[in-house]
């Protein structure tokens, strides 16, 4: 019902239509002063032709079969005054109007750990793993070798820990606030940590908030409850913050989460901790390989949602993202995202233009993962892909990009 976009065949008609229009009106926006419009029938465009004299250079043909002149010297002369290509004629000038520039300190490193004595593959995100703790260290370190002095951290929770309240979120001896404690005591200043605020990688139920045990939600089944997931939000922020997290973003999409979160830590004493809010965060298809490394995806039971729409937004939806924009700063965000990234572009570039605060976008695993199976198998060159892809992020407005090439890029972009 309040979905604002919809694709029909005849939007299509109409916005090629269009296209051709605006073409032509840049054609002839271009074109010399002194010209006359040939937008008109074959006929009348030779009749505005041959009515020029031929006296000025600008009309002597080389070619009368394709219309071209000639200049002072006899060569073949476009008269176009206005040249976008000089500005692209070298390096140095290129560099000197370049618009936009990725740096390493603009990119946030995700990184999955779990509780075992190895590293584990994550077969849907080639190049990725879930990380030992000591392998954190070290990847944290070899990031910061390159410049990215930002990290953010997602566990990959044992099984047995996991409950519906999500009870292991706050546990001050937790996977999160160990691993914490161990990058600043290893790298103190050097790194900011950021934190994943939300249920879902603790819930049995896969879902970023509690589930009701009534039937009452969408499709009759259970509801995901917005104030008591927002209550252990604020507990799990508190246990992150005293670890010593820098960053904690939720990402959880509960109404109100944001003003209680900054009040929570406020009351805490960690007014110094920022709180980058998740603002539009879509119920997306490009998260799976994600929830694959943290198996956090919605449960097959008698009483969770089978997805998450409820509380992620509809793709179908850009002006909505304005509401969570507007909803979000009043309540403290020092940050906004927007996840995912790339096909997301446009509402990137709708927050930068409606807020001061700086935007941040997320490259989520589905597209990380569509960018190495086709560098996997040789339809793409990664480095000028991923550096291009970076670059759009940036183009589009966003000051900050958390992305799994992290590492890899800063290191392209130092070489």
């Amino acid at each position: 019902m309040l979905r604002e976009g919809r694709i029909t065949r005849r939007m299509l008609t109409k916005v090629s239509a269009a296209a051709v229009i605006a073409c032509a009106g840049v054609a002839e926006a271009f074109a010399p002063s002194s010209l006359p419009s040939l937008r008109s029938s074959p006929a009348n465009s030779r009749a505005a032709i041959s009515s020029l004299s031929m006296e000025d250079p600008r009309t002597k043909a080389t070619d009368t079969n394709y219309g071209l002149q000639k200049n002072k010297a006899g060569n073949v002369w476009v008269p176009q005054r206005a040249r976008p290509r000089r500005n692209r004629k070298n390096e140095g000038i290129r560099s000197m109007t370049r618009e936009n520039e990725v740096k390493p300190s603009n990119l946030i490193y995700p990184l999955f750990f779990h509780t075992k004595d190895e590293n584990e593959p994550i077969p849907s995100m080639p190049g990725c793993e879930r990380h030992t703790f000591d392998s954190v260290l070290k990847e944290v370190g070899e990031a910061v070798a390159e410049g990215v002095s930002n990290v953010i951290l997602f566990p990959k929770v044992p099984d047995e820990l996991k409950t519906n309240s999500a009870d292991e979120c706050y546990n001050d001896e937790g996977m999160v606030p160990e691993m914490i404690s161990r990058i600043k005591d290893k790298y103190g200043g050097q790194v900011n940590v950021w934190t994943d605020v939300a249920l879902d990688p603790y819930s049995d139920q896969g879902h970023d908030g509690m589930v009701s045990s009534d039937k009452r939600g969408d499709g009759g089944m259970g509801r995901i409850m917005n104030d008591e997931t927002v209550d252990q939000l604020c507990r799990q922020v508190v246990a992150q913050a005293k670890a010593g997290a820098d960053v904690v973003a939720p990402s959880d999409m509960m109404d109100g989460r944001i003003g209680a979160v900054r009040d929570a830590l406020d009351y805490n004493g960690f007014t110094d901790v920022s709180c980058v809010a998740y603002t539009a965060k879509y119920a997306s298809a490009f998260y799976g390989p994600f929830r694959d490394a943290l198996d956090s995806a919605p449960r097959e039971s008698s009483n969770a949602p089978p997805n998450k729409k409820t509380y992620q937004m509809d793709p179908a939806n850009s002006r909505e993202a304005l509401i969570e924009c507007a909803l979000d700063a009043a309540e403290g965000a020092d940050m906004l995202m927007v996840k995912p990234g790339m096909p997301y572009l446009d509402i990137i570039k709708l927050l930068k233009d409606n807020s001061n605060l700086p935007i941040s976008a997320y490259h989520v695993s589905g597209e990380y993962a569509m960018m190495k199976a086709a560098v996997e198998r040789g339809w793409l060159d990664e480095e000028q892909a991923v550096l291009e892809a970076l670059l759009c992020f940036k183009r589009a407005g966003a000051d900050a990009i958390l992305t799994y090439y992290a590492k890899d890029a800063a290191r392209w972009m130092n070489k």
